[in-house]
């Protein structure tokens, strides 16, 4: 197992790690990723699993079923689990994103995940990772 210091969300049965330092918006966009129809699998560290040569994301049991919402605080969200980690998403400053990124992985236990660059600030970044997860070719064999 590895724990990441990520958020993730769970978008029509494909999990989306939303990976960044803290402050860089992670919390955020899972939120407005929650409020687009997705659901909340884990928010600010995620466990990520092997199964059957296949990675899995869930929330570490001490912070399941909470997002921290600045403002709010810790808010209770309905969560899911055990969801096939599909696309990572490394937050960034829309100024250090390149136009037109050469593909590029994440790897996790020698299993390579397609991997992107995300300014979660920007008004498209919702829209960015729904359209990612439709037109990126999964090579993880999670499609």
């Amino acid at each position: 197992m590895i724990t990441c210091h990520a958020s993730s969300v769970e978008i029509e049965g494909k999990g989306v790690l939303l990976r960044g330092p803290s402050g860089s918006g992670k919390s955020d966009l899972a939120l407005r990723l929650v409020d687009g129809g997705g659901t909340l699998i884990s928010d600010d560290y995620t466990e990520i699993h092997m199964r059957d040569g296949r990675l899995y994301l869930k929330a570490p049991v001490e912070i399941s079923g909470r997002i921290e919402v600045r403002g709010l605080g810790l808010m209770p969200l309905p969560v899911t689990g055990d969801i096939p980690l599909a696309l990572v998403f490394d937050l960034m400053p829309y100024s250090q994103i390149d136009r037109a990124p050469a593909d590029d992985v994440a790897v996790f236990d020698d299993v390579e995940v397609p991997r992107r660059a995300l300014d979660p600030f920007t008004a498209s970044s919702e829209a960015v990772v729904r359209l990612a997860l439709r037109q990126n070719p999964l090579r993880t064999g999670y499609e």
